[in-house]
């Protein structure tokens, strides 16, 4: 079982840590795209690889290792981040690391190589959202390490859980952002984890949402990048809300002694239609400025050296989402394949 707590971290166990925060820092970061399926007039998933394909995208993350999903990927070279589904969380973390060895075989290794795999996400937006599997993610993520480390992937495939931006419970200035108090104990031995084996804290990062949930604090120009009012907080200056949000969580995690650890945007975006604001024109003016940024490798007022690697919200409209309406809308492409908009992703 991997030690939660280690006190003797051996030489080589720093040096891949520095490689890994170096590797951060000095170069590109990529940009993916979030490959969600609850539609049903989706095209086939080997379309939407060649999809992906045409476009020049190397990154794809799946909320879900769907052996239909994950084949047509096989050999294509695309990196993969693969989510391990909230409801896994209890039969993985109850059971060995063996057990999730043949988890990972019979769900992820037996339909695509493993040197395609980038990240294992265990569990999204549990503390909180889903609570109920809070319990289960530090185990689940401590079997599924140890199962990676006998097959020696440990330090190739890097483990994590992604978390929603409402752990903050404040994010206002960014200086002054700390986690929700009612999940520390159990966030703190993520970070823990994170920090002991050079892997990134994963957020879900919505300046949309901020927007149209606190528009007489959030300005439309600050969420979509424009040139406007900026923030000053504590000599750094921010002229929009992405970069706000991602040195939130750092100034948070530094709060609880983990400031070193990267943040990786696990999902961002912008929807077209069902609301306010939720335009084309406003999607391509959001993701195209996350694109270009990523491309620049640019980083946050906080961390100006380190690019975000970041996945775009969505490869597709997801029809059967639940939610409000503009859920279903956050789609790069259309069913035929036919950009939404313009957006470029080199």
């Amino acid at each position: 079982m991997y030690n939660l707590y280690p006190h003797n971290v051996q030489l080589i166990k720093e040096w891949n840590r520095f490689a890994y925060f170096r590797d951060f820092f000095i170069a590109a970061v990529p940009i993916g795209i979030c490959y969600g399926r609850v539609a049903n007039n989706l095209p086939t998933p080997s379309a939407a690889v060649n999809l992906i394909k045409t476009n020049g995208i190397s990154s794809i993350r799946l909320f879900n290792p769907d052996p239909e999903s994950l084949k047509p990927f096989s050999g294509t070279g695309i990196n993969l981040t693969v989510g391990v589904p909230n409801e896994e969380l209890p039969s993985i973390a109850t059971s060995t690391a063996a057990a999730a060895q043949d988890w990972l075989q019979s769900n992820i290794f037996a339909h695509v190589p493993a040197d395609q795999i980038r990240y294992i996400v265990v569990g999204n937006e549990v503390f909180l959202k889903d609570p109920f599997y809070t319990p289960h993610v530090i185990p689940a993520i401590a079997n599924i390490y140890e199962a990676l480390k006998s097959i020696g992937l440990s330090e190739k495939i890097k483990i994590s859980s992604a978390q929603a931006a409402s752990i903050l419970s404040n994010s206002y200035p960014p200086s002054s952002s700390y986690f929700d108090p009612n999940i520390l104990p159990e966030l703190n031995r993520l970070l823990q984890f994170l920090r002991d084996t050079s892997s990134p804290l994963m957020v879900n990062v919505y300046p949309y949402l901020s927007y149209i949930n606190n528009p007489q604090f959030v300005s439309l120009d600050s969420a979509l990048f424009r040139p406007g009012s900026s923030l000053n907080d504590q000599d750094l200056v921010y002229d929009n809300l992405f970069d706000q949000t991602v040195d939130a969580f750092i100034y948070a995690m530094e709060r609880e002694g983990y400031g070193e650890i990267p943040v990786v945007v696990t999902e961002t975006g912008w929807p077209t239609a069902g609301g306010e604001a939720a335009t084309g024109e406003n999607a391509l003016a959001y993701n195209g400025n996350v694109v270009k940024r990523g491309l620049d490798n640019v980083g946050t007022p906080k961390r100006p050296e380190t690019g975000v690697e970041v996945f775009l919200f969505d490869l597709f409209d997801e029809d059967e989402k639940d939610g409000n309406q503009f859920e279903k809308h956050f789609g790069i492409f259309g069913v035929d394949g036919v950009k939404a908009y313009d957006l470029n992703f080199h």
